[in-house]
């Protein structure tokens, strides 16, 4: 980060300052551990209790912040303490210089054309067929199969394997790991019980400003396209089935999993290891609890736990109900013996 003002930093987003307007800023901190020049934010107010002993020259407060005691630190307030300091952030990282150019240990398919703004890093693979858009950074190890289409401002950490004719939107962000257009699981049984491979002749179409976290694997289209929408964010260790289609701007956490051929609207939350059986339809802005079982196909603003899943309302009162079990269990027994 380079030095600016608290005044500066507020300009940037939006804020107004409570103090020293002059502070100079030059590196970003956790509230707890923050420092002579750097700047922090205070958005969950566990953390409250570190904004009064903190050494940082500034942090990030919301509007209505209201200190219970002396703070030394300059508080430039805004609307959404988070979005503002991850606005920053993004900032910073824009600004730090991106290395270009091909590396003698790279294999690039002759016909491939590769911008002069991009990097192509060692052992990299492209393929032939394939267009690679403005400022794409390939790292280390990524393959590119043939007919691919990579946007523009695309960030393709080591290790990344992209099979042939799948599409990468402007701005997305893969990271080490990830698996895109693999096979889907489609095998067609005989009357003796074998199974028998069904080609898988679709692709996978990954829209704009998506990020998918390491080892997330995404399986092509039997036909047509597996697809993930504008804006969505995939954890860690994610599989997506063929033929999925999950919409815009919507967050899962790690080790979820959706089988083939479910639709998942727009702006649902998924939490850690929830499965989703095939061939459902869920709806926009829903909530999934970790580790829910999605059976059914489920409607807007649903909002649902367990497994199999149901609705957050419902699971309360069961669970209410299971955290007596041993002791109605010992009523019963009594009543028993009577």
């Amino acid at each position: 980060m380079m030095e600016f003002t608290a005044a500066q930093v507020a300009s940037f987003i939006g804020g107004k300052v409570d103090g020293d307007a002059t502070a100079k800023l030059s590196n970003f901190a956790k509230i707890e551990q923050g420092k002579a020049g750097d700047l922090c934010f205070l958005a969950n107010m566990a953390y409250e209790h570190y904004i009064y002993s903190t050494e940082a020259s500034a942090v990030i407060v919301s509007e209505d912040f209201k200190p219970s005691g002396n703070i030394a630190a300059a508080l430039i307030r805004v609307q959404n303490p988070y979005e503002a300091f991850a606005k920053l952030m993004a900032l910073a990282e824009s600004q730090k210089p991106k290395n270009t150019g091909i590396s003698e240990r790279a294999f690039v398919a002759p016909g491939v054309h590769v911008p002069e703004s991009c990097l192509v890093a060692e052992f990299a693979v492209i393929q032939a067929g394939s267009v690679i858009g403005e400022n794409v950074q390939i790292h280390p190890q990524v393959f590119i199969g043939e007919n691919v289409k990579i946007g523009n401002d695309v960030i393709l950490f080591p290790g990344v394997k992209i099979m042939h004719d799948c599409v990468i939107g402007d701005r997305s962000i893969l990271n080490p790991g990830v698996v895109i257009g693999t096979d889907g699981f489609g095998f067609a049984p005989d009357a003796n019980g074998h199974f028998s491979k069904i080609p898988q002749l679709g692709n996978v179409i990954i829209e704009e400003d998506v990020e998918i976290g390491a080892n997330t694997t995404i399986d092509r289209a039997t036909m047509g396209s597996t697809r993930i929408g504008k804006g969505t964010k995939l954890d860690n260790l994610i599989m997506v089935g063929h033929n999925c289609e999950i919409g815009k701007h919507n967050v899962f956490a790690a080790q979820a999993g959706v089988a083939g051929s479910t639709k998942i609207g727009d702006h649902n939350q998924v939490g850690g290891q929830v499965g989703f059986a095939g061939h459902l339809n869920i709806g926009s802005y829903c909530r999934f609890a970790a580790q829910s079982g999605i059976m059914d196909s489920l409607e807007d603003h649903s909002s649902v736990m367990g497994a199999p899943a149901v609705s957050a309302t419902r699971f309360f009162k069961i669970y209410s109900i299971f955290k007596k079990l041993d002791e109605l269990a010992f009523r019963v027994n009594a009543l028993e013996k009577k």
